[in-house]
């Protein structure tokens, strides 16, 4: 197998693609949307966990005692700031993403992402004898949130380009023109979607929601699986290796999928149901990649011992960014990027820990992922709460940092001897 002819057909084909899909627009609002709402999650998250206490109820401790009885007597209010925030976190995500793709086309962008809300509100929330439906504005109304909020940016661009607006006199002020250019779309919204809405209501009994997430199923079914995982890892690192940020366009793509299991897990913790999904952000961030990509924290603990000057240079300088899940300094530092010899350990390193972390929390040993964190939380702390604050979580990151220096060793001693020759004969 000749390596060079595989990364030059990689070159050829695949970064062009990866370029183009990294800057495609759409994907960069819904990315940026996520990212604008993320403090949302993270506090929503945060209060469910304190909701529901890492302990059993048999559990004697005074702490675990006061705490289980405070979230017991009190959890109608504890849950209070969950719901407004990750329980309708599609009514942020679709306005958020809404804002940056008008953005992206210079146009109105508060506008477009209250219209953007109005036509999500339309069809997730029919209201019956004065109650308002609220079933679909948490994940599971995350692809609705995402598609109108496409849709309807992009029906207000077409009417810009097209110069379709409401003609006022010059001496109106330019606000309220704007604000009355926006009843061209809300009528659209009106007259498309909603009897689009109650045609589909009407013909299948479920509202547009519920449709498309009966459509999506079969892929979010599958975003939650094994070979999703593995699929994942190897995308992100083989672009990676040859220089593009790959963990940065697996997430972008992964992302709606990521969100809505994590808020499925939640809604089922929320009901009393165990969490069953497994393949949520945390679990990419804290049990693939930790370190950073290509799980390198345990590669920068043996440059720290390395006989090599660089290496060990590289290990001083790369600790604390792996630290905190930010590795940029050890993959070009050292460097990995296009390097040969690191190529199989940067792909079989967080290969290893996905499947061995997979396994661990389908068959129990670990808790499933309940909470978002913060990716740069060091890895077992981030394991560890994301879990629930379940210490096996923690425990099993730290094996995982071992078992990835494991890998990483033959390959960093065969390195660390050609830079020390390389040292030792500085004219060679």
């Amino acid at each position: 197998m000749d390596i060079n002819k595989i990364f030059g057909s990689l070159e050829k084909f695949m970064l062009p693609l990866a370029a183009k899909l990294s800057s495609q627009r759409h994907i960069m609002a819904i990315r940026d949307g996520f990212i604008t709402v993320m403090p949302f999650m993270i506090i929503g998250s945060f209060v469910l966990i304190f909701a529901y206490p890492p302990f059993t109820e048999g559990n004697t401790f005074f702490i675990a005692r006061g705490w289980l009885w405070f979230a017991s007597e009190y959890k109608e209010q504890l849950l209070t700031p969950y719901n407004m925030t990750m329980g309708i976190i599609s009514v942020y995500i679709c306005p958020a993403i809404a804002y940056c793709l008008a953005r992206h086309y210079k146009l109105e962008g508060l506008n477009i992402a209250l219209l953007a809300l109005a036509a999500f509100m339309l069809l997730c929330c029919p209201m019956a004898e004065g109650v308002m439906a609220g079933q679909f504005l948490g994940g599971t109304g995350i692809f609705t949130a995402i598609i109108v909020a496409i849709i309807i940016t992009e029906i207000s661009r077409l009417l810009v380009l097209k110069d379709i607006g409401i003609r006022l006199p010059e001496q109106v002020p330019d606000n309220i023109r704007k604000s009355f250019n926006q009843l061209i779309p809300m009528a659209l919204m009106l007259i498309v979607l909603f009897p689009v809405s109650l045609g589909v209501q009407s013909l299948s009994g479920m509202l547009i929601p519920q449709a498309i997430m009966a459509v999506f199923s079969p892929l979010l079914s599958a975003s939650d699986s094994l070979p999703a995982v593995i699929l994942a890892v190897v995308i992100c690192h083989v672009l990676w290796f040859a220089g593009i940020h790959g963990a940065s366009i697996v997430g972008g793509v992964f992302q709606a999928f990521w969100l809505t299991n994590i808020g499925l897990n939640q809604m089922n913790m929320a009901s009393g149901i165990p969490p069953e999904r497994i393949f949520v952000e945390p679990f990419w961030a804290f049990f693939i990649l930790f370190g950073g990509s290509g799980a390198t924290i345990g590669l920068v603990l043996l440059y720290l011992r390395s006989k090599s000057a660089h290496l060990r240079s590289i290990g001083k300088i790369s600790l604390v960014p792996a630290i905190f899940n930010i590795n940029e300094p050890v993959i070009f530092g050292s460097p990995i990027v296009m390097n040969t010899l690191f190529f199989i350990p940067f792909i079989l390193s967080p290969m290893v820990n996905g499947i061995l972390a997979w396994f661990a929390i389908k068959y129990g040993l670990v808790e499933h992922i309940v909470s978002l964190v913060p990716w740069t939380a060091p890895a077992p702390i981030g394991a560890a709460w994301a879990a629930g604050w379940n210490i096996n979580a923690a425990l099993l990151v730290i094996l995982l940092i071992v078992i990835s220096a494991v890998i990483y060793y033959p390959f960093y001693k065969i390195y660390e001897r050609s830079l020390l020759a390389a040292e030792s004969d500085p004219e060679e």
